[in-house]
């Protein structure tokens, strides 16, 4: 359920809501708006009393939500979602990216590439230092002395930190080594991590599964939300189909429907849905036109030489290539880079 407020509504009248809303044992979440404020309602196992609600001072409405995912619904929040960070907002005006290379490899390849990005103007570096492969015997990242490396690079150079957490060992010191704290494919319905990353005050950048559907991404959002941390990004990264022609299928066609459903903001990472650096570039304004709000991009100084996911990786002249066109195109569909 959605508690509406009145556009006048005092602080006090907010903090009543939530007292009987906790006095009936359920969860408040308060979300602020433009206009007014809306309180969503969860713990519910069946039909809450509107009337509850509706006869307080204040209120405007109650309204159910049908949605299985209350938080991330449109329903229960119809702006979207803005996140705010020191290096720059990701939400419906911006065009936001996101690039590095798979793994932190040394410190100097990823000081340099960090000081190649803040050069262009790009304020967010991904690089994991803790690796999901497919393969036990592949490089699986540095760990702590991979978090330490990005820590020293987000102090010279300003560039905010985007990486990947895999277990809730390790939830506390990827916390305070990163921005963004990234969520895996494989992931994806890892409940006690998302649970976890729930309790979490980083925005959570939430990979769909290889094989989830729309309705099972959103639903993963939601154990991020109900735990209270309402800064997600939602990734699409690619999902596995009979194709051959390229390592997944880059489903850009689940934006529209998502930005309809919900109101985080949806990044795109074509290295990983295509796994050919060829692809990338096409695929990256392809997500622009189709409404996402940014991108998670491969980027290395050798791309040949990387350590994982060398052959989806652009190197800097390809970057710096896409940068520009993507610069040129944003203006076109409302967007800033």
């Amino acid at each position: 359920m959605l508690v509406v407020m009145q556009s006048h509504a005092a602080t006090s009248q907010i903090d009543k809501v939530v007292k009987v809303i906790e006095g009936q044992g359920l969860t408040a979440h308060v979300m602020p708006g433009a206009t007014r404020t809306a309180i969503g309602i969860t713990g519910n196992t069946g039909a809450v009393d509107k009337s509850l609600f509706e006869v307080l001072p204040g209120v405007e409405e109650a309204i159910r939500v049908t949605k299985p995912y209350k938080l991330a619904s449109r329903e229960m929040k119809h702006d979207d979602t803005v996140i705010p960070l020191a290096q720059g907002t990701i939400g419906p005006k911006t065009f936001t990216l996101i690039a590095g290379p798979c793994s932190v490899e040394t410190e100097a390849l990823t000081l340099a590439t960090a000081e190649h990005l803040v050069s262009r103007g790009v304020k967010f570096l991904r690089a994991g230092a803790f690796k999901p492969r497919s393969s036990p015997y592949s490089f699986q990242g540095l760990g702590l002395e991979g978090l330490r490396i990005l820590q020293k690079c987000r102090e010279k150079t300003g560039i905010a930190i985007v990486t990947e957490l895999m277990d809730t060992e390790h939830a506390s010191a990827v916390e305070e080594a990163c921005d963004i704290i990234q969520i895996g494919t494989r992931n994806m319905q890892n409940f006690a991590l998302l649970k976890r990353v729930g309790k979490c005050r980083k925005p959570v950048l939430l990979k769909r599964g290889m094989s989830a559907t729309l309705e099972e991404w959103l639903m993963a959002a939601e154990y991020v939300m109900a735990g209270g941390n309402y800064q997600v990004i939602l990734c699409e990264r690619g999902v596995r189909t009979f194709s051959d022609h390229s390592r997944n299928t880059l489903d850009l066609s689940v934006i529209p429907p998502a930005k309809a459903l919900c109101h985080l903001p949806i990044f795109v990472d074509p290295s990983h849905g295509t796994g050919k650096r060829a692809y990338v570039p096409a695929m990256s304004l392809a997500a622009l036109a189709a409404g996402a709000d940014g991108l998670l991009l491969e980027a290395h100084p050798e791309p040949d030489h990387a350590m994982s996911d060398g052959a989806q990786s652009l190197d800097f002249a390809a970057l710096d290539a896409l940068l520009a066109r993507l610069k040129a195109l944003a203006p076109a569909f409302g967007r800033t880079m």
